[in-house]
């Protein structure tokens, strides 16, 4: 069984900063693509950022220059480190990362359950 726990949002006025962090465990065997994604009420869920194994970046564009995706391999943790925050950065973050668990396997995408960030005033 895989997990992906997230942790560190929570509110913040806008301008200020947050650092979000998620960590894979469970029946590992490697980790590929690791990003986080977010969904604001009424909207769908979009990609914030992502990050490959060999450290490959890509960022939507509203948060390019603000967010900071990195990750720890050893560890199997992605975190994003998010700046500059607006009202309009307000969702619910997601973890994902592409797993494998057993070496003759494709990668499966997971999920976290979710960490709220409210940038409000």
């Amino acid at each position: 069984q895989v997990q992906l726990v997230e942790s560190g949002g929570g509110l913040v006025q806008p301008g200020g900063s947050l650092r979000l962090s998620c960590a894979a465990s469970g029946s590992i065997f490697s980790v590929n693509s690791m990003g986080w994604y977010r969904q604001a009420p009424g909207k769908e869920r979009e990609l914030v950022a992502s990050i490959t194994s060999g450290g490959t970046t890509n960022y939507a564009d509203p948060v390019k220059g603000r967010f900071t995706i990195s990750r720890d391999n050893r560890k199997n943790t992605v975190d994003l480190q998010m700046n500059s925050l607006k009202p309009e950065d307000t969702a619910v973050y997601y973890c994902n990362a592409r797993i494998v668990t057993m070496s003759w396997a494709d990668g499966v995408p997971y999920w976290g359950k979710g960490t709220t960030v409210t940038v409000s005033s």
